[in-house]
């Protein structure tokens, strides 16, 4: 994909990481960032920790995010666009990416539990073995994410439920977003499968907004799906859409985002693999296209002209 395969291209972070680890808590102390959040522009962050829990899989490939060298070539492509805002990344990816400058200005969310992994037999008991919110204090972070998946024939789900609970005080005590990503999910033919009708996305919203105690600062990260005017319709959150591994072509998954990101509450995009490995392999085309959808101080005026 790269225009420059030079397998030593990364070879300075390696260094670095040996020489001079302390490299990363300073490339974080002394990071520009994001000038602020506001209700009706919307936000564009790129998410980058589907590996760190074994899921390395794009469409029909089982190993498309493997190679790191690669990933980060798209990453940075991807927030060289100034319409990207920022990253949500595990910490080994949020390290690189200090590491090589590529977070000035942007919004910085840690990716929390992970231990989840793709395909394990308690995949369920989703450990929170990333970023902490301590740690995420100290990078002077935006926030945590958490994927939530409740899964009522799963007795793992009421652990994983109060770690997400703790999560959300932890971050809301140091006045960070708890960005909260649930699902309705079932055990099936021996794999977690996530309930993606409109009933089920709504009953899971309507549990992990729920949670801690205080929502002052959590958000809903939520995939499209149909009815989206009455799941939005279940909170009051601010909202960023998901991307995951969609079906359908390119054209359809975009025409689906711009519907549901004019809907109230919709506060931008979070999405990753869907963007970083397009079908066609035109990550800054995909990333363009996907910018343009969002609402824009520019169109905000417009509209309110109109009106």
């Amino acid at each position: 994909m790269s225009a420059n395969d030079d397998p030593r291209r990364y070879q300075h972070l390696s260094a670095l990481r040996l020489e001079d680890p302390d490299a990363v808590a300073r490339a974080a102390a002394t990071r520009r960032r994001h000038p602020g959040l506001k209700y009706g522009v919307q936000n564009f962050i790129v998410a980058a920790d589907h590996p760190a829990r074994g899921a390395l899989s794009v469409g029909n490939d089982p190993v498309a995010m493997a190679d790191r060298r690669d990933l980060l070539d798209r990453l940075q492509i991807a927030l060289a666009n100034p319409a990207v805002d920022g990253v949500l990344a595990s910490p080994d990816i949020m390290d690189d990416l200090l590491l090589l400058g590529a977070l000035e200005g942007k919004l910085v969310f840690g990716s929390m539990n992970r231990g989840g992994l793709a395909g394990l037999v308690n995949e369920i008991d989703d450990r929170f073995t990333g970023h902490t919110a301590a740690a995420l204090e100290a990078l002077g972070a935006d926030g945590g994410k958490m994927l939530t998946r409740i899964c009522l024939g799963d007795p793992d789900t009421a652990s994983a439920l109060e770690a997400t609970a703790r999560a959300v005080d932890s971050l809301a005590a140091r006045k960070l977003i708890a960005m909260v990503e649930p699902f309705l999910s079932v055990w099936q033919n021996g794999k977690v499968r996530n309930d993606l009708s409109p009933d089920a996305v709504i009953k899971s919203i309507a549990i992990a907004q729920g949670l801690g105690s205080t929502s002052a600062y959590t958000w809903m990260k939520l995939p499209v799906v149909a009815e989206m005017e009455r799941v939005m319709a279940a909170t009051t959150l601010p909202t960023v859409l998901l991307g995951g591994d969609p079906e359908g072509t390119q054209d359809e998954v975009f025409a689906s985002w711009q519907a549901a990101l004019a809907l109230p509450g919709v506060q931008g995009l979070t999405v990753g693999r869907t963007l970083l490995y397009p079908a066609d392999g035109d990550v800054a085309g995909a990333v363009a296209t996907a910018a343009s959808l969002l609402k824009t101080p520019a169109l905000q005026s417009s509209a309110k002209v109109s009106e």
